[in-house]
């Protein structure tokens, strides 16, 4: 391990250390000590525990939900954390509300009117906390792909009011040419290839609803979305849900809503329009919004359901009298799918990986921080987070509710499934490129000849669909890493083969269960550079930054200058 002395205050170290006040950071040999503390045994037992049958597939609002938080819980008591929450205890009450909506959704386009079948055409659902929503003859305003981006001169609703109207928008960021290359995509724009938060969906509604809209529609293409109709359809034609608001959610727009690619070309030339075109237009800065001539018309019944669950946070309080009020946190989520229809007899989500893994990971790195003969100077938080499979609202109700200022939040490092297959070269940073928490882990990768590499998918996003997404809206640092690609004495293929594997059989599966096949040495080693990067983080005179270029730069620099 490297050091992590700084040699200009090695003498103030010195003089400190002798009053028995906080002092250097811990040696070399004192780090590789505790993070002998991170095991493979320690983390499968959790994972066994976590997704055992009994925790009935840790569904938030249940019995699975509180059993696995009472297993949490009992792990940090006996780690010797203390609670998290400045109430005493262990957990934050987190309101969500659940959605099961029937919609019905019909254009009309003079005489014409045009009925969609739910699931098969669209889908629709409402998040506001309400049993009935209604959006009648709405003036239906293509917006291109619904951005707003200052940094990159972009705006699609340029001169347009669509308050009260239906919006409809293109799935993914705006694919903007290479001026120099026609075949490639402009990386000083949007990233080129690589999606950035304008191009989620989530921004899509969100911006939807700060702009007045009363309905937002996606235009669902497959290749944009990096995934099928069917994915859509399935995780839309259940219940939804929402972090609870004070004013019944009604800040949401009111529908939110996808449609096919066939149906909304078959719209878009009933009102004499040509999709193509219009596609091909919106991927230019001169782009207006360009009315349809059409109007929508959406119901949707709601059953509305409160949901009481939690997120567990334990605290290691940091050594410096000045500095323990600020913090690094280290989060996973807890929950999972539940129960559902029996595959072959089994209707228990486990989420072994999916993230009884993560979750096991945070408490073999609170080990490891206790194991530290002294505490960071900052103070650690380890947080199990509810909901993030309802898209990711443990973390949302966090942050909108900190329990410690976001503006003394130095970092947040987010674990979402460890490394099952055994030791990589490297380790995947999603998003690569966004912070200087990349230098730390660059700098504790090299310590055992390990490199860091991007994500292989850059354009489906990967970085905005972990709870670590939620802090880095808020302008906190945040980094989520991936198992790296290049397993040691395996083929060059492995990784993507037990990669595909896995999504084909085990996500989100009920497949997804302890397997006796498993090797979690490289779990261990990439916990480990976790481990020296929340050192860091929690030691260093110097926060982690955005880099220039990134969406959060700007949130994170007013949020400072406010402080």
């Amino acid at each position: 391990m490297p050091s992590f002395r700084r040699p200009a205050l090695l003498a103030a170290a010195f003089t400190l250390a002798s009053c028995n006040a906080p002092t250097a950071d811990p040696s070399p040999q004192q780090v590789t000590t505790a993070q002998a503390a991170i095991t493979a045994p320690g983390i499968l037992g959790h994972i066994r525990a976590l997704a055992d049958d009994s925790m009935l597939g840790r569904a938030p609002g249940g019995i699975g939900e509180d059993r696995a938080i009472k297993y949490i819980s009992d792990q940090f008591t006996a780690i010797g954390l203390v609670p998290g929450n400045p109430d005493g205890t262990w957990f934050q009450n987190v309101e969500l509300l659940g959605f099961t909506g029937q919609p019905t959704a019909e254009f009309h386009i003079g005489r014409k009117t045009i009925k969609l079948d739910f699931p098969k055409d669209y889908v629709a659902a409402s998040l506001r906390e309400a049993p009935e929503i209604d959006v009648d003859n709405s003036a239906l305003v293509f917006v291109g792909y619904g951005v707003v981006a200052p940094e990159y001169n972009w705006d699609d609703y340029k001169g347009v009011d669509v308050t009260g109207k239906t919006i409809v928008m293109l799935v993914n960021d705006p694919p903007v040419p290479d001026p120099r290359d026609s075949t490639q995509l402009d990386s000083t724009v949007f990233r080129g290839n690589a999606m950035t938060y304008y191009g989620r969906w989530t921004y899509k509604y969100e911006i939807a609803s700060t702009k007045g809209a009363a309905a937002a529609i996606v235009v669902h293409q497959t290749g944009p979305a990096g995934y099928p109709w069917g994915v859509v359809a399935h995780s839309w034609s259940g219940e939804n849900m929402d972090v609870k608001h004070p004013d019944g959610n009604k800040a949401q727009v009111g529908i939110q809503a996808w449609i096919t690619y066939d149906r909304a070309k078959e719209l878009f030339k009933a009102a004499g329009k040509d999709f193509d075109q219009l596609e091909r237009a919106a991927r230019e800065r001169d782009f207006h919004p360009v009315p349809l001539g059409a109007t929508a018309t959406f119901h949707v019944r709601n059953t509305v359901r409160q949901v009481h669950s939690h997120n567990v946070v334990g605290k290691l309080t940091g050594s410096d009298p000045k500095l323990r009020d600020e913090y690094v946190i280290y989060t996973a989520h807890w929950d999972h799918l539940g129960t559902g229809a029996p595959v072959n007899g089994d209707s228990i989500f486990n989420g072994a990986i999916d993230n009884a893994s993560g979750v096991a990971g945070i408490l073999e790195l609170a080990k490891a921080f206790k194991a530290l003969p002294v505490a960071p100077k900052r103070s650690v938080l380890f947080m199990a987070v509810t909901a993030e499979e309802k898209g990711l609202l443990g973390a949302k109700y966090y942050v909108e509710n900190p329990l410690y200022p976001l503006a003394k939040t130095v970092a947040d490092l987010n674990i979402d499934g460890l490394n099952q297959w055994g030791r990589t070269s490297d380790v995947v940073v999603i998003g690569k490129g966004n912070s200087t928490l990349e230098d730390l882990l660059a700098d504790a990768a090299l310590a055992h000849q390990r490199t860091l590499s991007a994500d292989a998918e850059p354009e489906k996003g990967f970085y905005y669909r972990a709870d670590h997404f939620e802090f880095a809206k808020k302008g906190v640092p945040a980094m989520f890493l991936d198992n790296g690609i290049h397993y040691i004495g395996k083929p060059d293929d492995y990784s993507k083969k037990k990669r595909d594997e896995y999504t084909e059989h085990d996500y989100h599966n009920v497949t997804d269960e302890v397997k006796p096949g498993w090797d979690l040495s490289g779990a261990v080693d990439d916990l480990g550079l976790l481990f020296v990067v929340g050192i860091r983080a929690a030691d260093d005179a110097t926060w982690p930054v955005w880099q220039p270029g990134t969406e959060f730069k700007a949130i994170r620099e007013k949020m400072l200058a406010g402080h």
